[in-house]
């Protein structure tokens, strides 16, 4: 061209082979449309709860259930982050722009409502620390109906996000096998059909943390008041707080840890890494140079392996080896003879 500018083929034009049989879907993992509903179910009953409780606050003046009110606003934004998650994950799912499907948006979801759950904590433990220093007078008998209305809408919630299911896919979907080859290595992709276990719904398990440790939080709540009534031992609410603190921190601190681990690809330790190194190394010719093994649905991994051998064979070969590895659904294959022939 004049201008200097090379210009290739147009990426438009009619391809020159079938390559149906080579193409496959990238949405490895068909999501959680129950534990979506629940979730949903979830919020409408919280967020329910929170505007009773703020009107009946304001209607009679009662600071505790104004207070658990908002309170109670923190765990709708938490599960609707949930929800929103379920929501943008299933309408993604068909757009190619995401290499390996959307299903980290939900583990993402799930990492954001971990951190909302941190902050919870660290919120409670400042406020019962203070109050330690700076005793409030508490009017223990509207506080008590007040946690008592709470534990019941997080036992209803929590009925509702655990019940038959909610970590179960609604739908199935399977992959054809195809592979290409490619010099001066040989590289051969392939999409497995195979789904073993159910891996464990991060998102929907984020969401049953809040129900759970609010649960947790108004029966030590319940316990302080019922304590401080009877016996006047006002110095165990802001106990009773602390504990709570500590326990929601140590369960965020859990989520965190977990969801973290999804979207930074620290697989490599998983038990699959090893059952793929047997597979492959298993003639005693071929050696793994280089393996990454990455997580792309709850119970779905994709892998990228490197093998070296004095007597190479076919990618389709070493992938039939890992073929029986059931979360195994996405594998690229690279084969190259040992330059020397000194390779073990």
């Amino acid at each position: 061209m004049a201008d200097g500018t090379f210009r290739g083929p147009r990426m438009d034009a009619m391809a020159l082979h079938d390559l149906t049989a080579f193409r496959h879907t990238h949405a490895f993992d068909p999501g959680n449309r129950a534990g979506e509903r629940r979730t949903w179910i979830v919020v409408a009953i919280t967020a329910a709860a929170m505007v009773a409780e703020i009107a009946a606050g304001w209607i009679t003046g009662s600071m505790a259930l104004l207070a658990d009110g908002w309170h109670m606003g923190t765990h709708v934004v938490a599960l609707s982050v949930s929800g929103i998650a379920y929501l943008l994950a299933r309408r993604w799912a068909a757009d190619d722009r995401f290499a390996f499907g959307t299903w980290k948006i939900e583990v993402l979801g799930a990492f954001t409502s971990a951190l909302l759950l941190g902050v919870v904590a660290l919120a409670m433990a400042v406020e019962s620390v203070q109050r330690f220093f700076r005793p409030e007078t508490i009017d223990y008998q509207p506080a008590l109906v007040v946690a008592t209305i709470g534990l019941a809408v997080n036992i209803a919630s929590a009925l509702v996000l655990g019940g038959h299911g909610g970590d179960h896919h609604d739908h199935h979907d399977h992959h054809d096998h195809h592979d290409h080859h490619d010099h001066p290595g040989h590289h051969d992709h392939e999409g497995h059909g195979h789904h073993g276990h159910h891996g464990h719904d991060l998102n929907l398990g984020s969401a049953y943390a809040h129900v759970l440790t609010d649960a947790f939080t108004s029966v030590l709540a319940i316990a302080a008041l019922g304590a401080g009534l009877l016996f006047g031992w006002a110095w165990l609410d802001p106990a009773m707080g602390l504990v709570g603190a500590v326990v929601i921190a140590w369960w965020s601190r859990g989520l965190i840890a977990d969801s973290a681990r999804v979207l930074l690809d620290r697989e490599m330790d998983s038990p699959v890494v090893e059952e793929i190194r047997r597979a492959i190394q298993s003639d005693g010719d071929a050696e793994i140079a280089d393996l990454h093994v990455w997580r792309v649905g709850r119970a779905s991994h994709a892998a990228v392996v490197t093998v070296v051998a004095r007597e190479p064979l076919s990618p389709a070969a070493y992938r039939e080896r890992v073929a029986a590895i059931a979360s195994l659904r996405h594998v690229s294959v690279e084969v190259n003879r040992c330059p020397h022939g000194d390779c073990p």
